[in-house]
C-alpha cells in the first residue's frame, strides 16, 4: 500500500490538472468569441463594411448572443442516423482539437504539461479529428454526408503529410522535439530567417488543414449542401465549429513557436509577444479569406501532391545537407529561397497561361485583321485603274 504522503502529492497532481484543463477550455472558450468578433470585423473592413456594431459597444456582445443563439436552436436528430455515431462525432473532433493544447507552452512556464515528444504528440492527436468527421458523414445517414466526409478526410490527409514533414524538419533543426527547447534554440536567430520555405509550407498545409479559405472544400459553405455536417443543427453545429476556431488558433500558435520565436521578444512580457504573433497570423488569415476564392477539389489535391508535398521532402533534403556537412545558416537560407522562388515561378507560369494563350489569340486576330485591310487596300487602286481607263 503506497504511504499517505504519496497518494496526497498524487490527488494534488489530480487536482491540478483537472483545474488546469477546465482553465483551458476556458480560455479557448474566450479566445473563440474573441475569433469571431475579430473576423467579422477584419472581413468588414476588407469589404468596406463595419462588422458588428449593434449587439455591445464595437459588436463585442456579438459572439455571445451567437453562441446563446446556437445552443437555444433546436438539436434535430435524423431518424435514420445511427445515433452512437451521430452525437459521438463532434466530441472526437472537439476533443482532437482541445487535447493537444495540453503541451502548447504561451510562455516558459506557462504550459499544462511540457513534453519531450510534444511535437510528436501534437501531430498524433492532430489527425484523429479526421476520424470524427468521416463519422459525422456516415452517422448522418446521407449520402451528401458521407461524400462530404470521404472529400474531408481526402483533403486533411494530403495536407497532413507536408505538416508533419515541416515538423521533422523543424526537430531536425533543433535537435529536439520539445517545443520549449525549439523556441529556446531561435535565441538570436528566428528559424524562419533560417528555413523560410518551412514556414511558407507549414502556414499553407495548416490554413488546409482546418479547412479556412481557399481550402474550404470539406464545409462548403456556399453549396447547397454542408459537407459532413449537413444533418446537424444548433450545439452539435457549433461544436464543428468551435473545433475549426481552436485550430486555427492552435495552427497560428504552432507557426509562432515554430519559426517566429514564441515568447521571445524585448521588454514585454513573453505571454504577450506569444499573443502578439499568433493573434498577427490569424490576422493573415482572415486577410486571406477575404482575398482568394475557393479552389475547385481537382485544385486542391493537385495544390498538396504536385507542389506541397514535394516541396516539403525539399525542405528535408536541405535541411539534411545543411546539418550533415555543417555549413553555415545563410546556406540553408539561400536553399530555402531558392525552391520557394522556382516553385513560385512555375505557379505563375502555370496562373499565367490562360492569359498568355488569350493574348496569343488576340494578337493573330489583330494580324488577320491587318493582312485583310491591306488585302482590302491593294484591292481599291486596281478597280478604281479599270474603270477610270478609256472605253
Amino acid at each position: 500500500m503506497a504511504p499517505p504522503i504519496l497518494l496526497a502529492v498524487s490527488l494534488l497532481d489530480v487536482v491540478w490538472i483537472i483545474v488546469a484543463l477546465f482553465a483551458l477550455f476556458g480560455g479557448l472558450s474566450l479566445v473563440v468569441l474573441s475569433l469571431t468578433w475579430l473576423e467579422r470585423k477584419a472581413l468588414g473592413r476588407l469589404q468596406l463594411r463595419l462588422g458588428p456594431t449593434r449587439t455591445g459597444p464595437m459588436g463585442l456582445m456579438q459572439p455571445i448572443a451567437d453562441a446563446i443563439k446556437l445552443l437555444i436552436k433546436e438539436d434535430i436528430l435524423p431518424t435514420e442516423s445511427d445515433k452512437a455515431i451521430f452525437w459521438v462525432a463532434p466530441v472526437i473532433v472537439v476533443v482532437s482539437a482541445f487535447m493537444i493544447w495540453v503541451t502548447i507552452p504561451a510562455a516558459h512556464n506557462l504550459v499544462i504539461k511540457n513534453l519531450e515528444l510534444g511535437l510528436f504528440y501534437i501531430t498524433a492527436f492532430a489527425v484523429v479529428g479526421i476520424l470524427g468527421l468521416v463519422l459525422a458523414g456516415w452517422g448522418s445517414a446521407n449520402k451528401y454526408g458521407v461524400l462530404g466526409g470521404l472529400r474531408s478526410a481526402a483533403q486533411l490527409i494530403s495536407y497532413e503529410i507536408p505538416v508533419i514533414l515541416v515538423v521533422v524538419a523543424v526537430g531536425m533543426l533543433a535537435q529536439s522535439l520539445d517545443l520549449r527547447v525549439i523556441v529556446e534554440n531561435q535565441n538570436p536567430i528566428l528559424y524562419v530567417l533560417v528555413l523560410p520555405l518551412g514556414l511558407v509550407i507549414f502556414f499553407i498545409a495548416g490554413l488546409a488543414e482546418v479547412g479556412r479559405t481557399p481550402f474550404d472544400i470539406y464545409h462548403a459553405e456556399s453549396e447547397v449542401v454542408g459537407g459532413p455536417f449537413v444533418e446537424y443543427s444548433g450545439a452539435h453545429w457549433a461544436v464543428f465549429f468551435l473545433a475549426e476556431y481552436i485550430n486555427t488558433f492552435a495552427i497560428a500558435a504552432l507557426a509562432a513557436l515554430l519559426f517566429l520565436g514564441g515568447w521571445l521578444g524585448p521588454v514585454l512580457p513573453g505571454v504577450v509577444w506569444f499573443l502578439i504573433k499568433v493573434y498577427a497570423l490569424v490576422m493573415v488569415v482572415f486577410w486571406i479569406r477575404g482575398t482568394f476564392p475557393r479552389l475547385r477539389i481537382d485544385q486542391l489535391m493537385a495544390f498538396a501532391w504536385k507542389v506541397m508535398v514535394p516541396l516539403a521532402f525539399y525542405t528535408i533534403v536541405i535541411t539534411a545537407i545543411y546539418l550533415f556537412y555543417d555549413w553555415p545558416a545563410w546556406s540553408l537560407t539561400l536553399m530555402s529561397l531558392a525552391g520557394l522562388a522556382v516553385v513560385g515561378y512555375l505557379i505563375y507560369r502555370k496562373m499565367m497561361a490562360p492569359v498568355r494563350r488569350v493574348a496569343e489569340i488576340k494578337a493573330r486576330q489583330e494580324q488577320q485583321l491587318a493582312e485583310r485591310r491591306a488585302a482590302a487596300s491593294a484591292r481599291r487602286p486596281a478597280a478604281g485603274s479599270r474603270s477610270g481607263g478609256p472605253r
